[in-house]
């Protein structure tokens, strides 16, 4: 991964000796167009998980305030903006963009902040509207969204200077949905118990399913990473060595503290087994024609998972607790990502009454380590896994109790 990345990078910062262009896109936008026309995408977003994950955030936040920021902004926003005077962040700044293209099927916030760079560099910037889908997708809606695709190919061949090559369109389409296919087998092995992989392992190996997605690249790793995930399932080897509680993860990683929390759950031998967010690149795979790609991705990029309504999310996670088994959720209040975090509560309340699953809330940021209070999501980490505990021994004793009778019956 690291290497893949690597190179990634040094051929996105060395594009204009190539004959190459890039484009930043939002981590929820429309990326197969970009690979049809030799274009490499950039994400903002994947460069502000890297500052958080590199414990850069803090600083790069602060310098953003001072450029007149407000702290409430998005966080990764505010250490891109940051970065981008003084090329800071853990790659020495992003690759120069020859323009931006912006889908706010993730939140409204990436409508400003793509502004803001699109000025600051002098670029052109496309804006894909998508709906929000409160209750489904409407024939008006995908008409609408159909349009503006063609209109954003109409915008790469202008800032390109060459014709959208369909039946390249078509190929790239097809691996794209490979690779999300990939992608869920290897989500998908944590069905098994031990689970060979964690939440937080995922969250690590996203990377190419969002950066490089309709490449050969993506198809050739997770076919990799799945059969380690088969040999470790046939090894006996889990996540976590003495897996006991398995638990699904809601909203973006605290990614300066990942290997914190990860290793304060396994030190109770709970395994996060999946999560909502990794899981969002794989979830409109029954949306989208491999075949015609082209005209369905308009449903598929409009009913992702921040673009659908309450209810709905409700459900999905719902659908996760059966799929993977869990006994709880742990859902991260991310002070950045308002899409995100303002329906936890309802979802919460939702799951507890249909399906009796416990959940606890953390307040943190994603990037921002001012947000995080590390003794106190500590005890409240502590008291849940002991409410988990406790109702599998309740579980367990009503369980007996009721063998128990079922005995004298029989006897």
């Amino acid at each position: 991964m690291k290497e893949i990345m690597t190179l990634y990078y040094i051929d996105a910062k060395t594009a204009g000796q190539n004959g190459k262009k890039v484009a930043w896109i939002t981590s929820g936008g429309p990326v197969e167009p970009l690979i049809t026309m030799d274009v490499i995408p950039v994400y903002p977003e994947n460069h502000g998980a890297m500052i958080g994950a590199g414990k850069m955030g803090t600083d790069l936040c602060e310098k953003s305030e001072i450029m007149g920021y407000a702290r409430d902004l998005c966080s990764y926003a505010r250490a891109d903006i940051a970065c981008s005077p003084v090329n800071g962040g853990p790659i020495g700044g992003l690759p120069r963009p020859d323009m931006l293209i912006c889908c706010n099927n993730i939140c409204g916030t990436v409508l400003k902040w793509y502004e803001i760079q699109a000025r600051y560099y002098g670029v052109p910037l496309f804006i894909l509207d998508t709906p929000f889908c409160h209750t489904g997708f409407s024939d008006e809606a995908r008409k609408y969204v159909r349009k503006q695709i063609a209109e954003y190919i109409e915008f790469l061949e202008c800032a390109c200077g060459k014709k959208f090559d369909h039946d390249r369109m078509k190929e790239v389409g097809k691996l794209s949905i490979r690779g999300q296919r990939l992608w869920q087998a290897v989500l998908d092995t944590a069905r098994h118990k031990p689970s060979p992989l964690s939440a937080f392992d995922a969250f690590f190996h996203l990377a190419l399913i969002v950066t490089l997605r309709g490449t050969q690249q993506v198809i050739d790793y997770y076919t990799m990473l799945l059969n380690e995930m088969n040999e470790r399932i046939k090894s006996g080897i889990g996540a976590v060595a003495k897996e006991e509680n398995r638990l699904l993860w809601d909203n973006i990683p605290v990614w300066y503290r990942t290997k914190w929390l990860s290793e304060k759950f396994a030190s109770h031998n709970t395994c996060l087994v999946a999560d909502t967010y990794t899981s969002a690149w794989c979830g409109t795979l029954k949306y989208i024609d491999e075949n015609d790609f082209l005209e369905t991705m308009a449903e598929g990029y409009t009913r992702i998972y921040l673009n659908i309504g309450v209810d709905q999310m409700a459900e999905e996670v719902m659908q996760m607790v059966d799929r993977y088994d869990v006994a709880g959720i742990v859902m991260h209040s991310n002070r950045s990502c308002k899409p995100y975090s303002f329906g936890q509560y309802d979802i919460q309340r939702i799951v507890q009454e249909k399906m009796g699953i416990s959940s606890l809330i953390i307040e943190a940021d994603m990037v921002d380590e001012r947000s995080f209070a590390e003794s106190q999501i500590e005890t409240r980490i502590e008291a849940f896994i002991e409410v988990i505990k406790g109702r599998k021994a309740g579980s367990l004793n009503r369980a007996r109790c009721d063998n128990r009778k079922l005995t004298r019956r029989t006897g």
